[in-house]
């Protein structure tokens, strides 16, 4: 990737939420006609946000809600169009799963639009169960789970 990027966690409270809320405004709902409500982005409070930005801002991001000890779901992954195709999202799913092992977490879900399930397939998700409808979009329930040897 060039130029280089920073790597961030937020959370909702940051001053750079509400620019990555803006980009996942355009990038994931705008297509679509959906647009965040106050009630969308309270029920943010809790969860984790990664970004990922340079001098130009926010080039993309995702959100993890911690669900429990188990497993955590990641949930709008967003990258900046003139970012795409750049192997940005695959440095953010990859950090991300980075912290999770480092976390013990053992278990990661997400829902996949159908368009983009071999992006996850290639970061070594699987898909479970039959496919369904999420806002109107295809979507897959995916996983992957990762082995962890006895705590020390």
């Amino acid at each position: 990737m060039n130029p280089p990027v920073d790597l961030v966690w937020i959370d909702s409270e940051d001053f750079r939420f509400p620019e990555w809320i803006e980009l996942r405004q355009v990038i994931l709902r705008d297509p679509i006609g959906l647009t965040y409500s106050e009630e969308d982005l309270e029920s943010e409070r809790d969860e984790r946000h990664l970004i990922a930005g340079d001098t130009m801002g926010i080039l993309g991001g995702l959100a993890v809600k911690v669900v429990d000890q188990g497993h955590w779901k990641v949930r709008q992954v967003a990258v900046a169009e003139i970012m795409q195709g750049r192997g940005l999202g695959q440095l953010l799913m990859r950090h991300m799963m980075a912290a999770a092992q480092s976390e013990r977490v053992p278990r990661i879900l997400l829902h996949s639009r159908e368009s983009v399930v071999p992006f996850y397939e290639k970061l070594g998700f699987s898909t479970v169960g039959e496919g369904f409808l999420e806002v109107g979009i295809p979507h897959r329930l995916m996983e992957i789970t990762f082995p962890f040897s006895s705590p020390a």
